[in-house]
């Protein structure tokens, strides 16, 4: 059975591309979702996984779901591949292939695109593990996914995922305030969006300002504005020895400091 472990935003889409294309797939979570194939009871959920899609919040969910509260290593007998999807620290990520057992295969596979691409099934990964992991894994992928980008092995993808969700959060802190300066002085906000989408100005939030679910949050621990901020920690937790990280603080710092837009 294929299970995915932490069905949100994210995860609950993606369950959900994984059935409608034919897989023997359920769900975990800690809350319960109303619907029969998401299970909260890790014990109806691991005797029969063989491979699992990690899509929880953090490092500290991860090891819950693997060696704590659920401790999938163990009591799930026949887990032989774990897709690591959340946005993680790559130091966390390389720390893992120590703690899990060598007869289980780990993938770092986080995902962008935001809710809507996990809906339409149009999600890029960003993928690291050998050649043969890879081209196993993606005839699954493609079922939630457009794009793979192979970046290397065991843990490149994850090194990539911070640094484009650097450059997203930077983009997200920038076009908020753009649109903040815009309002105060009058501009038409539709005008401006439309203007961005095809001036240099050009960026994925702009761009997708009115079908991206948190464009306009402001920021709340448990909200994809919160996780934006998480995601940052992440790259700067990977930061060359001895590199300048003002910037990319700063950027946090202001994400952090986000109101609603409305």
């Amino acid at each position: 059975m294929i299970g995915v472990a932490g069905c949100g935003r994210m995860g609950g889409p993606m369950l959900d591309a994984l059935r409608d294309g034919g897989t023997d797939a359920a769900g975990f979570d800690i809350v319960d979702k109303g619907t029969p194939h998401i299970t909260t009871n890790v014990m109806a959920f691991a005797p029969r996984l063989d491979t699992v899609f990690s899509v929880v919040r953090d490092a500290d969910q991860t090891d819950a779901l693997l060696f704590g509260q659920q401790n999938l290593v163990t009591c799930a007998p026949h887990l032989t591949r774990i897709f690591l999807c959340s946005t993680l620290s790559p130091r966390y990520v390389a720390s893992l292939r120590d703690r899990v057992p060598d007869h289980i295969t780990l993938i770092d596979a986080p995902m962008s695109g935001a809710q809507i691409a996990a809906e339409t099934r149009q999600l890029s990964f960003m993928l690291g593990g050998s050649d043969t992991d890879i081209a196993d894994a993606i005839p699954l992928l493609a079922l939630m996914g457009q794009h793979f980008h192979h970046m290397g092995g065991y843990g490149a993808g994850m090194q990539a995922k911070v640094l484009n969700n650097l450059l997203a959060a930077s983009h997200t802190a920038m076009t908020r305030l753009v649109l903040d300066w815009a309002d105060t002085n009058g501009l038409n906000e539709d005008k401006l969006l439309n203007l961005i989408r095809t001036s240099s100005g050009q960026n994925w939030l702009a761009s997708g300002f009115d079908t991206i679910e948190f464009a306009r949050d402001g920021y709340a621990d448990d909200n994809s504005i919160g996780i934006l901020v998480k995601d940052v920690a992440a790259a700067l937790d990977a930061a060359p020895h001895g590199t300048d990280t003002a910037l990319p603080q700063a950027i946090q710092a202001h994400i952090r400091a986000l109101k609603p837009h409305q």
